[in-house]
């Protein structure tokens, strides 16, 4: 059984920094396709960033570009997302997802509907 379990997460002020970490196990992790999404308070999942089964090629949402980064090592079944510049409209739930229905395509998908595993998420808070 696949479980995804995510970290990382906390209350800073605006213009900090946070790394979430999601650790994977139960199936073997080089082939799949890792995301994170998040829901902010009264909204709707969201795409955030998505990542290859390589970590060749990542997707992100337009106002995470320059910010955040995905990247993923493949020996420990983690990947990771690094925030930088938080601002407090990035205060949200933050869940990894995994995918095994991309192994060997260069592009990860951002539906969440692509995406068949979930971690129970991490609270991200960012105050100004």
């Amino acid at each position: 059984q696949v479980q995804l379990v995510e970290s990382g997460g906390g209350s800073v002020q605006a213009g900090d920094s946070l790394r979430l970490s999601c650790v994977a196990s139960g199936r073997t992790f080089g082939n799949v396709a890792m995301a994170w999404f998040r829901r902010a308070p009264g909204k709707e999942r969201a795409f955030v960033t998505s990542i290859n089964w390589r970590g060749g090629s990542s997707s992100y949402e337009d106002s995470v570009k320059g910010r955040f980064a995905i990247s993923r090592d493949n020996a420990k079944t983690t990947v990771y997302l690094q925030m930088n510049s938080l601002q407090p409209v990035d205060t949200a739930v933050y869940y990894c997802a995994l995918t095994d229905n991309y192994s060997g395509r260069y592009y990860a998908p951002y539906r969440a509907s692509d995406y068949e595993h979930w971690g129970q998420g991490t609270q991200v808070t960012v105050s100004s």
